[in-house]
């Protein structure tokens, strides 16, 4: 899962990001409202945790003018602002949920998974390739009925080839997934994941192969005893 977060405090910034890397998902963060729609064309977002007094823009203009443009993403306002009439204001403009600073990271997390659990159906709750499941809500890995422990990097590669299982995707694309704006990870680094991954997914009846597509990419396929 991705999330953008769009939050002007650059110490809240660091502490939100580190919470969300251990929970195993990606997050893009920046502090102005302008960067957050910049960032909207460029990559595809599971949730956008938005803090309301923005520099830029007021926050719930801000929110008012993505629901506008449609965009159906789930939005978790984070603010200071707690007084209900305000809440209320934040609900009205097409937030999904409110947290008041300060919060506990460990609610925070459990909000954006009650979120992502309720989120449209273009979010797939359960991934299905062959005999493997993965629960992008619980971040567990099933095959057969046992649990597959894999890293978070481990998962997100999994994630991205079986969205796109039968088919190749390219390893720039794969080096983007497994990036966040301004921090590139090279084609070694993208190798050695899916070597880790084959690794972890052999002993267990996946039924799939990590294909590799010599100059251009990783395919993951069926195969049938």
């Amino acid at each position: 899962m991705r999330i953008l977060l769009i939050e002007d405090s650059s110490r809240l910034r660091e502490l939100l990001c580190e919470a969300i890397h251990d929970a195993g998902w990606k997050i893009d963060a920046f502090a102005l409202a302008q960067e957050g729609r910049l960032a909207l064309q460029e990559a595809a977002y599971d949730l956008l945790l938005l803090d309301l007094g923005l520099p830029d823009e007021d926050g719930i203009a801000f929110l008012k003018s993505l629901r506008a443009a449609r965009v159906q993403m789930p939005v978790l306002v984070l603010t200071a602002r707690g007084a209900v009439d305000e809440r209320i204001a934040g609900l009205d403009a097409g937030a999904d949920d409110y947290l008041v600073k300060p919060f506990h990271n460990g609610e925070l997390i459990a909000r954006i998974r009650a979120l992502t659990r309720r989120a449209p159906s273009t979010v797939m709750p359960v991934l299905e390739f062959a005999a493997l499941q993965y629960d992008l809500a619980t971040r567990q890995v099933i095959c057969a009925g046992d649990e597959i422990a894999l890293a978070p990097s481990e998962k997100g590669l999994l994630e991205l080839l079986m969205r796109n299982g039968g088919q190749v995707v390219p390893k720039p694309k794969i080096e983007h997934a497994f990036s966040e704006f301004g921090d590139e990870r090279s084609s070694n680094a993208v190798e050695l994941a899916v070597s880790r991954l084959r690794r972890k997914l052999e002993g267990h009846p996946t039924q799939v192969l990590i294909e590799t597509v010599r100059g251009v990419g990783y395919m993951m396929r069926e195969v049938r005893a």
